[in-house]
């Protein structure tokens, strides 16, 4: 599949809101409530502090991420991100070209590692790309995710440094 990253404009809202709509409605990978309303689902992705980029294949947006620092201040140098691919683009490699671009992007942009602060144990295609890229478990959250079908279910903390 043939597709181009770049940053997201307003002009994306429309789509990213019916890709974060349909991943929060599975219940299975983030912490939105499945009813989350646009307004707020599209300030968080456009945040402030945030740089948000698409992938797109014929005017129609596959994916998307958000990077921006995990913390304000004296932590602001350590990166964190989001990511969310439309189910009909899943397994075409999109997910690991976002993956690979926001970590470009972060190395650009100074930061000295990357920290996801929950990815849920049982979303094994993430748990599984984040390690193929480097980044290790360095804790886990005990039952801390409310799994739509699964219960309560464990969540990772997963770090990688960005200086080579």
């Amino acid at each position: 599949m043939s597709f181009t990253i770049r940053p997201a404009s307003e002009s994306d809202g429309e789509a990213i809101w019916a890709i974060f709509h349909a991943v929060v409605a599975a219940g299975d990978t983030y912490t939105f409530a499945p009813d989350t309303p646009r307004e707020e689902a599209l300030a968080y992705w456009f945040q402030r502090r945030a740089r948000i980029f698409v992938a797109e294949s014929a005017s129609r947006i596959l994916g998307f991420y958000q990077l921006k620092p995990n913390q304000v201040g004296l932590g602001d140098h350590v990166a964190n991100a989001g990511f969310m691919v439309a189910s009909a683009a899943r397994g075409q490699g999109v997910g690991r070209a976002l993956a690979a671009h926001c970590l470009a992007e972060a190395r650009a942009a100074e930061f000295r590692a990357m920290q996801f602060n929950f990815v849920v144990s049982t979303n094994t295609s993430a748990v599984a790309l984040w390690q193929d890229l480097g980044f290790e478990i360095i804790g886990t959250l005990p039952g801390v995710f409310r799994h739509r079908e699964r219960g309560f279910v464990d969540a990772y903390v997963m770090f990688r440094s960005l200086l080579d």
